[in-house]
């Protein structure tokens, strides 16, 4: 039986339609259209709420107490979505800080096995590490880190059924491994990176498209050198991820960033712990204690690690502190991360596509949510 949402303010091409309706069978949307013309079936009237796509996030690292570098099994994976469900992600990318290999191999198993038993929400893996600069290493261990060679690249692109997005430094590896890394299947990102002007521009030209928390470990733009951050605010291909929480990155910089280049080449992450969807005030990252005051992660050292970030809030703070229209933010929570990862069939309001939206009101609380066509009621 078709299910038809009605009398609301739907987004629909990036902009917000109040005379329309959108009717979904099984996991995709089958019309967008006038309501007077909606099939019958179930009827959900919005009541003036407003619909949208739902929230994709591509650096999940945690949430509801979990960790996934410390569990990275499939319970572990549907209790982190059902934690971010709460907040209006509907499709993400379960995280793996940089880790021993074993570990990798358990993840990368552990997602797959959630893709293959319909975990709700789990798109792909993404895995940050270990193959990163020990300069700009943030929090992670550099006793993890490792050299890119070709059994690397098969052991990063085995995943079946899903996306593989793999965070690396350019300037750690070659241009030649990054294309191979792109051509088995892989998106590729910079991250934890010191790379200079060149090298990243190099990166770019192999297949690289993305850039994990800009601005956030990794080599800044100055006068006479560029580096990462200048590299990837000239390019405008690209997708550059932000965590916009006040914390990671001042509100005055994100919103010059902006000005740079396409804002569809940008896109909101949360880079979330454990913390998110918990009354926990901290938990552990590979033994070391993680403290969440004031809604900053934070280890002994007071070095930043991850963040209690959620996508609803990221998605409000994009405008409330970057001033964008609410179109515009949810499009950089939705429409442009699963362009992103290539999904097109993600992240909008369009016949054909993936039925995962989301109800929510003016203050971006949820109030109901689908994935692949399924209430969370």
């Amino acid at each position: 039986m078709t299910t038809t949402f009605t009398n609301g303010r739907i987004l629909i091409d990036g902009a917000f339609d109040e005379g329309a309706s959108v009717t979904i069978d099984g996991p995709r949307i089958v019309r967008v259209g006038p309501s007077s013309g909606a099939p019958d079936g179930e009827r959900i009237e919005l009541n003036g709420a407003i619909l949208v796509p739902g929230f994709i996030d591509t650096q999940v690292n945690g949430g509801g107490g979990v960790l996934f570098n410390e569990c990275p099994t499939v319970d572990c994976i549907d209790a982190i979505g059902r934690a971010h469900r709460t907040f209006g992600t509907t499709g993400f990318l379960p995280t793996l800080i940089s880790d021993d290999l074993a570990v990798i191999d358990t993840a990368i198993t552990a997602v797959e096995d959630a893709i293959a038993g319909g975990v709700p929400g789990v798109l792909g893996l993404h895995i940050e590490g270990p193959y990163l600069n020990a300069s700009r290493k943030g929090v992670h261990d550099a006793s993890k880190f490792r050299t890119l060679d070709a059994d690397a690249i098969a052991r990063l692109t085995r995943l079946k059924g899903g996306r593989t997005l793999v965070t690396l430094a350019p300037e750690m590896t070659t241009t030649d491994m990054i294309g191979r890394l792109v051509a088995a299947g892989a998106v590729v990102a910079a991250g934890h990176t010191d790379a200079d002007y060149l090298q990243t521009r190099s990166a770019i030209e192999a297949g690289m498209t993305g850039f994990t928390h800009l601005f956030n470990a990794m080599s800044p733009l100055t006068s006479r050198a560029p580096g990462a951050v200048g590299a990837a605010l000239e390019d405008i291909n690209s997708w550059c991820g932000l965590i916009v929480d006040g914390h990671h990155v001042h509100p005055t910089v994100l919103k010059l960033a902006l000005r740079c280049r396409p804002l569809n080449r940008f896109m909101l992450v949360t880079d979330a712990m454990p913390s998110v969807g918990s009354t926990e005030d901290h938990f552990y990252l590979q033994g070391r204690r993680i403290d969440v005051r004031d809604g900053i992660c934070r280890d002994a050292d007071g070095v930043l690690a991850g963040s209690d970030l959620d996508m609803a809030s990221a998605v409000r703070n994009a405008r409330g502190q970057l001033g964008l229209p609410l179109e515009d933010a949810v499009a950089m929570a939705s429409t442009w991360p699963a362009e992103f990862l290539g999904m097109m069939d993600h992240g909008r309001i369009a016949e054909g596509c993936v039925a995962s939206l989301l109800v929510i009101d003016d203050d971006l609380r949820i109030l109901g949510s689908w994935i692949n066509g399924r209430s969370d009621a």
